[in-house]
């Protein structure tokens, strides 16, 4: 690590709590991430052989993908087959000395396996529970298979996504899965503050995908139940409130947000559209929403000629909200983005350097930090396995039998 304020030795407002986290891919490991980055230990553990499937996903680097180094920083790797007797007796006495379990398998996977809250529990009535799936652990669809992006369709996101009349589309993440690990972080810190506040038990937290991506839905149920009004998709506009869009220019499209009253003077005075700031029809945005088409035609008339750049200046100038539609390179580019520390340079294991976000939300006295890079698999098995008391010849027993890797 180096090069980044972010990396030096800062208070952690999250030291001394020990995760254990046994999810895969997105959802539960990205809440270990984010506990990981402001202090908490994180061991991960993963199955032998190719561990955690997301060292394989997307763009690959030096034989791993370069989302692993961003996903599993601040974490040790414990390669583990939970499916034997003996890797679950392991598990167990991990758990035993831990503060919160991470798991994302379909509801049913840890009690099959002898860990279920309860079993758990009795060996650390301490113990908080971050439980990731697709339905929740209760309901009749508990049991169906579920993933982000289904949870984005049954939370009502993808039916707003796209153009009207238009196959509905994805964000281009996983915004389904990101979404419950950060319920599942919120959870936990309330679970932590509960517990140490109080009378010291643990507690399983419960986040179902499409329920976290429903959370965020805003308005759509309470126009529904009022009105009958079902929403529907808009492109990049936002329905009843205008105008707020992206507008094409000459090389490419930026987001103006000239939605409050006084911004929309602003915004039409800049465009040369005088007419339209001191029209009385449209001082506030019942009117502007009557006539939006007519406003944004008249905005990209504006832009349509121009570079984003000089738009993007014309409209600062006259304190309008507005931004480009940025790409991986503009981030990377951009000097804002840099002076807040959100792109650290991080030297992986394999011994190259790489751009990676930084650290959110900023804490002025107890900053998020990246203390180590992503590990191998497996780089951490026979360390924490003698932190646990266990003996090298064990270890080797072990090995041999595939129990760990």
């Amino acid at each position: 690590m180096s090069g980044q304020p972010s990396f030096a030795a800062t208070p952690s407002a999250l030291k001394g709590v020990r995760v254990i986290e046994m999810g895969q891919l997105i959802a539960g490991p990205f809440a270990g991430k984010t506990l990981g980055e402001f202090g908490a230990e994180v061991i991960k553990i993963e199955p032998p052989g190719a561990g955690d499937p997301l060292r394989n996903w997307r763009l690959m680097k030096e034989g791993t993908s370069v989302w692993w180094q961003v996903q599993s920083r601040n974490k040790r790797s414990l390669a583990l087959d939970l499916r034997e007797a003996q890797g679950q007796d392991i598990a167990r006495k991990l758990i035993a000395e831990a503060d919160v379990l991470i798991e994302n398998f379909r509801p049913g996977t840890l009690e099959g396996w002898g860990m279920g809250y309860e079993q758990l529990a009795a060996l650390n009535p301490g113990l908080i529970m971050l439980r990731i799936s697709g339905y929740g652990q209760t309901g009749p669809y508990r049991d169906l298979p579920g993933f982000g992006s289904i949870g984005e369709a049954m939370g009502g996101l993808r039916h707003l996504t796209g153009e009207p009349g238009r196959v509905p589309v994805r964000c281009g993440i996983s915004i389904g899965d990101t979404l419950a690990a950060l319920h599942g972080v919120i959870g936990v810190l309330t679970a932590l503050y509960h517990r140490d506040a109080n009378d010291g038990q643990g507690q399983v937290i419960d986040v179902a995908l499409h329920e976290a991506v429903f959370n965020v839905m805003e308005s759509l149920i309470p126009e529904y139940s009022a009105f009958g009004a079902v929403r529907e998709a808009a492109g990049s506009a936002l329905p009843g409130i205008a105008p707020s869009n992206a507008y094409r220019c000459a090389d490419g499209f930026v987001l103006i947000a000239g939605n409050g009253d006084s911004i929309f003077k602003r915004l039409m005075t800049a465009i040369g559209r005088s007419d339209l700031a001191d029209d009385p029809t449209l001082a506030n945005n019942a009117g502007r929403v009557a006539r939006v088409d007519e406003l944004d035609r008249a905005i990209e008339a504006w832009t349509a000629p121009r570079s984003s750049a000089d738009v993007l200046a014309a409209l600062s100038a006259a304190r309008v909200p507005t931004g480009k539609c940025y790409t991986a390179r503009d981030i990377a580019e951009d000097p804002h983005f840099r002076a807040r520390d959100m792109i650290l340079r991080q030297t992986t294991r394999d011994g190259y350097d790489i751009d990676v976000p930084g650290i959110v939300p900023k804490l002025a006295g107890t900053p998020g930090s990246v203390r180590t890079s992503a590990p191998k698999l497996g780089d951490d098995t026979d360390a924490i396995l003698r932190e646990m008391g266990l003996a090298d010849s064990q270890i080797a027993e072990l090995r041999a039998k595939g129990a760990i890797a």
